[in-house]
């Protein structure tokens, strides 16, 4: 009773197969959190057309829902501790809908909370996170461009020997996705270099980098959830340095368990056992 809703905040255009994505990744939250209330705001939507609320006005939605609920005379042992809630909680918690830091869009979402006039918890972005390298190791196997399972040396015939994490958001992107970059690189056993797809000549450098240092067969690897770049902008990349790709991370299981874990530690609340990386896989 009581705790705030979690605010998905969630870049990109607006549209159906976005809001699709957003809604299942809510779905896996609230499978490990039942009777979690969540919600999805949309960074960049314009205006608040039907089914596409900007994150402003989800934020300040969920103020005026508090300031409502404050007004009254709370009776009952689980009014009261609800009320009790209100005053050490914020009114929202917004997680980003975004596997590593991207100063452009944070700055964003953060004008988005100003403006709302909501007390808002903004937390970080969900990685790194050894989970974002399960996730990776999946995508990858999916493609055919990675062995499935590590334990038993599954082995493809297309797998790559060299991976390009792609990712955006500059050198601070660069630099978180490189951290993730290093434990997939201990699950696959094969080097694996971030580059961020809008810096000019960043997936081309990597390329030539893993190449020269002896791998032949290169994949290149999203490090992202999808909605924070255009599509197709990361199969363009690889197509431009002749490797294959994997999807981006999508709606796998790790990022609705990952946005759960960054508004339970606000909270302070023990999330699953489940969050913990599975090996192998």
């Amino acid at each position: 009773m009581g705790a705030p809703p979690l605010v998905l905040a969630v870049p990109g255009t607006p549209d159906p197969a976005t809001r699709l994505l957003a809604e299942e990744i809510l779905s896996i939250a609230r499978s490990e959190l039942p009777g979690l209330d969540a919600r999805i705001g949309y960074v960049d939507a314009d205006g608040d057309s039907v089914g596409y609320p900007s994150l402003e006005s989800v934020l300040a939605h969920a103020a005026a829902q508090r300031a409502v609920g404050a007004s009254g005379e709370p009776t009952g042992e689980a009014e009261d501790e609800a009320a009790e809630s209100w005053d050490r909680w914020p009114t929202a918690i917004t997680v980003p809908l975004l596997a590593g830091p991207d100063n452009a869009l944070m700055r964003r979402i953060r004008q988005s909370v100003m403006n709302s006039g909501s007390v808002t918890e903004l937390t970080d972005t969900l990685g790194p996170h050894p989970l974002l390298a399960e996730a990776l190791h999946v995508r990858l196997s999916e493609a055919g461009l990675a062995r499935a399972d590590r334990a038993r040396l599954f082995t493809v015939a297309t797998a790559a020997d060299g991976i390009i994490l792609a990712t955006v958001g500059g050198e601070e992107a660069v630099q978180a996705a490189g951290i993730t970059g290093m434990l997939l690189s201990a699950r696959l056993a094969v080097p694996v270099l971030a580059a961020a797809l809008d810096e000019e000549g960043g997936i081309a450098r990597a390329a030539d980098q893993l190449r020269s240092s002896g791998s032949r067969n290169l994949a290149l690897a999203p490090c992202l959830v999808g909605p924070e770049v255009s599509e197709g902008l990361a199969a363009a990349a690889a197509r431009e340095v002749s490797c294959a790709a994997a999807e981006p991370l999508g709606a796998y299981p790790a990022i609705g368990k990952l946005a759960l874990a960054k508004y339970a530690g606000v909270l302070g609340i023990t999330t699953q056992p489940s969050l913990q990386g599975a090996p192998g896989r």
